[in-house]
C-alpha cells in the first residue's frame, strides 16, 4: 500500500512526497482508512511509528475538502491536546509540513511563555489548534478560545496525560466539546485507566493496536551496565569519549539530576545542555534546536521534557537512571531507531535499580543484554528484600524526628550542635 492508494487529497499527497513519504507505517495504514470514514478511534502503537501522521493526515484531508466545498468563517475545527510543550511544537511542525499546500492554518499554544503572541494568532483565525491542557483551559476561561466549532478532537499521549495528573483538565476540556465530533485517542501504551476513559469519551469507536514481536523498537540495539551510583558519571564520560556519536540523548530521573550530569560532563570538557520543567521555554527551545541541528552533541533530559524530542538519526540513548515505570523505558529508547533508522540504547543499573530492570524485561519480553566490558562494573549483590531497605530508611527518618524533638528541650546552642551532629550521623546511616 502507498499513500496514493488511500485516496487522499492531491495537495496532501504532494506534501507527503516532498517529505519522502511513500508507504504508510502499520499504524498509518490501519488508522487512516478508519478516520477517513469518520469513525472514532483508539490507536495504540510504540513510539516512533508515525502516530502523528496517522491522525494528522486524515484531519487535514477532511478540512481541506470542506474548505474547498464551501468557504466558511475560519474557526477552530480541529483540536489536538498533548501533555508537553515540546511534543505540541513537534505536532505543529508536522501539521505545517503535511498541510503546506492546503491553505489551512494551525497554531500551537502552551504555558511557560507570555500569552500575547498566542492570543494574537488565535484572533487572526486558525483551523487547527495544538495545545497543552493548562494553557488551553486558561485561554478558554479568558474567552480567547471557543471549542463550539470543533469537528475533530485528538488526545495524543493519553497515558502520559493521566500519569502527569491532567485527568481533571481533560474532563473539563471534553465537557466543552460539541457532542457531534470525531474523537481520537492515541498512545504508545494503553493501561486500563485509558481504556476506561476512552469508553466514556469516545463514541462508537474502533481500536487499532500495533503490537511488534517485542515491545521496543526492533532496530534499537540495547545493553545494560551494572554500575554503582558513584561511578555513573565516570562511565558516562567514558562512553561519550570512547564513541564518536552524532547525537546522544541522556535521560535523568530528576531535574536536579539532569543539572548535575551537565556539570559532570563540563568537568570532562564535554559540552551538553539540560532540558526540564524548571528551564524557561526559551532555554529549552534553544537547547533542543541546537541538538536537532547538530550543534550540540549531548542533550540531558527528564522524561516529561523529552516527550517531544524527535531527532532524525539520533544514534544513542543513555538511561543514566533506569525508570521505575517500565513503559517509560519503551518511550525513552523509542527516541532512537525511529522509522527506518537504527540506534543504540544503553542503560546504567545500580544495585537499587535492579528490580526496575526486571520489570522492564518482563514488559518487553526479553532480557536486555549485559555489557561485560565495563571499566566500572559493580558486582554488589542486590538486597534480598528491598522492603527491608525501605524500612531501614523509614527507621532513620524516625530517629531524626526523635532527635529533633529531644533537642527542642535542651539549651539553644547545645541543641544546634547536637542536631548537626546527630543529623549528620543519621544522613550517613540512611545513605544520603
Amino acid at each position: 500500500m502507498t499513500f496514493k492508494d488511500l485516496g487522499l487529497a492531491e495537495p496532501i499527497l504532494k506534501a507527503l512526497e516532498t517529505e519522502g513519504y511513500t508507504h504508510p507505517t502499520p499504524i498509518q495504514s490501519q488508522a487512516i482508512p478508519i478516520l477517513l470514514k469518520g469513525k472514532d478511534l483508539l490507536g495504540v502503537a510504540q513510539t516512533g511509528t508515525g502516530k502523528t501522521a496517522a491522525f494528522g493526515i486524515p484531519i487535514l484531508h477532511h478540512l481541506f475538502l470542506a474548505k474547498n466545498q464551501q468557504e466558511r468563517r475560519r474557526s477552530i475545527k480541529a483540536l489536538v491536546v498533548t501533555p508537553t510543550r515540546e511534543l505540541a511544537i513537534q505536532i505543529g511542525e508536522s501539521f505545517t509540513a503535511y498541510g503546506r499546500h492546503t491553505g489551512l492554518r494551525n497554531t500551537v499554544i502552551f504555558g511557560g511563555v507570555k500569552q500575547g503572541k498566542q492570543v494574537n494568532t488565535l484572533k487572526n483565525g486558525v483551523d487547527i489548534l495544538i495545545a497543552t491542557p493548562g494553557r488551553l483551559l486558561d485561554l478558554m476561561n479568558q474567552g480567547f478560545i471557543s471549542l463550539q466549532d470543533i469537528e475533530y478532537a485528538v488526545l495524543d499521549e493519553a497515558d502520559q496525560m493521566l500519569d502527569m495528573g491532567f485527568i481533571h483538565d481533560i474532563k473539563k476540556i471534553i465537557a466543552k466539546l460539541p457532542p457531534k465530533r470525531q474523537s481520537l485517542f492515541f498512545s504508545a501504551t494503553m493501561p486500563k485507566t485509558i481504556v476506561e476513559l476512552s469508553r466514556k469519551i469516545l463514541g462508537d469507536f474502533e481500536q487499532v493496536t500495533i503490537k511488534p514481536q517485542q515491545a521496543t523498537a526492533e532496530k534499537v540495539e540495547q545493553g545494560v551496565y551494572f554500575v554503582s551510583k558513584s561511578d555513573k558519571p565516570k562511565l558516562l564520560v567514558h562512553i561519550l569519549q570512547d564513541k564518536t556519536k552524532e547525537s546522544v540523548l541522556v535521560f535523568s530521573r530528576t531535574k536536579h539530576g539532569a543539572n548535575k550530569i551537565v556539570k559532570k560532563l563540563a568537568q570532562a570538557d564535554i559540552e551538553s545542555a539540560a532540558i526540564h520543567g524548571n528551564k524557561s521555554q526559551t532555554a529549552r527551545q534553544k537547547a533542543l534546536g541546537a541538538f536537532k541541528e547538530g550543534q550540540l552533541k549531548v542533550l540531558v533530559a527528564t522524561d516529561i521534557a523529552a516527550r517531544g524530542i524527535d531527532v532524525e538519526e539520533l544514534s544513542l540513548v543513555v538511561n543514566y537512571d533506569l525508570p521505575n515505570v517500565p513503559e517509560t523505558y519503551v518511550h525513552r529508547i523509542g527516541r532512537t531507531g525511529r522509522a527506518s533508522a537504527s540506534g543504540i540504547a544503553l542503560s546504567f543499573c545500580e544495585v537499587e535499580e535492579r528490580p526496575y530492570l526486571r520489570d522492564i524485561e518482563k514488559l518487553i519480553k526479553q532480557e536486555v543484554p549485559r555489557i561485560a566490558e565495563n571499566p566500572y562494573v559493580d558486582d554488589s549483590k542486590e538486597p534480598a528484600n528491598p522492603k527491608q531497605v525501605k524500612k531501614s530508611n523509614n527507621s532513620g527518618n524516625r530517629n531524626r524526628n526523635r532527635n529533633k524533638n529531644r533537642n527542642k528541650s535542651g539549651n539553644q546552642n547545645h541543641r544546634g550542635r547536637n542536631s548537626r551532629s546527630k543529623n549528620g550521623q543519621n544522613r550517613r546511616a540512611s545513605g544520603e
